[in-house]
């Protein structure tokens, strides 16, 4: 059965939704009107939470409140409901820093657990574009921003170590959703667990040759052991194409109630495994092989953006950190030391790129083999065909778990992935 319920906790509908923001005056005066004029509709579609859309005469709010239970599951998986609080402060922590690639936090209710943010219009989730073979040119480099600046600004490269420690603290707390994290992503794939899916039959020696894999399953626990013991800086801790909503001309990242302090790889192997997932799905869609060709190629074209432009900000908006303890500005004032710390920074960009490939390789594993499958493999109604697209990926999952140091830079990642297909279609 479901985690106890606090006093003042109520699942909201339409009707309990309308009542408790017209007894919020500033949130009733964005929606602008009477409440018999404002508009509901829900549209959470993930595993965990309720979604709602308010729409009024002038105005528009979206409100997002946690159920004591997994959404997808129900009342058999019991899920405390703080989560919603975690997702309020990464949202009040970082939004001074990422202003424009995020969603406004408009108002929190502790009793409810319920944020309310701006409505975002008329954006759509990113994942569901790319499905449909939708170019946003825009997308991967503002995600890659995200991801620089919250990389750096929370961390001690810019902050002091106090600031960072007690936020840190704050985010240790969200033990449930590390628990999903610990179990789903670095556990469940690679052992025979109920919550575990996969295409059967198709996939079955597959599927036993990686819980016999050894080295791959030590690469996946030191991943693991990454991700529960190094406190790099907040990370939004979901970042996949289903966190990211879009429109022609502007990109924000949402949902970030998986938010702790961890390795900042894991953000971004996230990202790259799903443009990566996005890509090998493409021969699964009903489009032209030239429409499918030139579309794989823009979406390898994103993994090479969101990287780049994510080292070149890391290492611009470290040096120009002057408040941080780690690192101090005072020791590298001499043009010696400039180039010192500038030498230094690229070494630990190079760092992050074996992270990123590390943890790609890991959410692609885990999104094929485990609980929370992709809806771009997932939507494939040939079995056959989705099991071969499934296989491909998995290939270069397993490569850039196990072997991250044969990708010199990441247009030998995009090459591998070249080849893998390009192998099938020549089969």
């Amino acid at each position: 059965m479901a985690v106890p319920t606090p006093d003042g906790y109520q699942i909201l509908n339409s009707d309990r939704l309308i009542t408790w923001l017209a007894s919020l005056p500033d949130l009733a005066a964005r929606l602008g009107g009477k409440p018999a004029d404002w508009q509901v509709e829900e549209v959470g579609d993930g595993n965990l939470n309720l979604v709602f859309l308010v729409r009024g005469p002038t105005g528009g709010l979206c409100v997002k409140q946690s159920l004591p239970y997994v959404r997808v599951v129900g009342e058999s998986w019991p899920m405390p409901l703080e989560r919603a609080f975690f997702e309020y402060r990464h949202l009040a922590e970082t939004g001074r820093h990422v202003t424009g690639l995020a969603p406004e936090l408009i108002h929190y209710d502790a009793a409810k657990f319920a944020i309310v943010v701006e409505l975002l219009a008329p954006h759509r989730i990113l994942r569901r574009g790319l499905i449909d073979g939708v170019r946003y040119p825009d997308a991967a480099l503002a995600v890659a921003e995200y991801v620089a600046r919250t990389a750096v600004q929370t961390s001690v490269l810019a902050e002091s170590f106090e600031t960072v420690f007690n936020r840190a603290a704050v985010f240790s707390r969200n033990h449930a959703l590390t628990r999903v994290t610990a179990e789903l992503v670095f556990a469940d794939p690679y052992h025979d667990h109920p919550r575990n899916s996969w295409t059967s039959p198709q996939l079955d020696d597959l599927v036993a040759e990686f819980r016999q894999d050894s080295r791959l399953k030590l690469a996946a626990a030191r991943l693991g052991h990454a991700f529960l013991t190094r406190r790099e800086a907040l990370l939004h801790g979901d970042l996949h194409t289903g966190s990211v909503m879009v429109s022609d001309v502007d990109t924000r990242v949402i949902d970030p109630e998986f938010a702790l302090y961890g390795p900042v790889g894991f953000d971004l192997g996230a990202f790259v495994a799903n443009l990566l997932t996005a890509y090998f799905s493409q021969a699964g869609y009903v489009r032209s092989e030239d429409e499918q060709a030139a579309y794989g190629e823009w979406l390898l074209s994103q993994v090479a953006v969101f990287w780049q432009h994510f080292a070149q900000r890391y290492d611009q908006l470290w040096q120009a950190q002057t408040g941080g303890d780690a690192y101090p500005a005072a020791l590298f004032q001499d043009p010696a030391g400039q180039t010192a710390l500038a030498l230094e920074c690229q070494q630990v960009i190079a760092s992050l790129f074996a992270d990123t490939l590390g943890f790609a390789g890991i959410e692609i594993i885990r999104r094929v083999l485990g609980f929370a499958h992709n809806l771009e493999f997932e939507s494939i109604a040939d079995a056959d065909l989705r099991a071969g697209l499934e296989r491909q990926a998995l290939a270069l999952a397993r490569r850039l778990l196990v072997e991250p140091g044969q990708f010199a830079d990441i247009d030998g990642v995009i090459a591998a992935a070249r080849a893998l297909t390009q192998d099938r279609v020549a089969a």
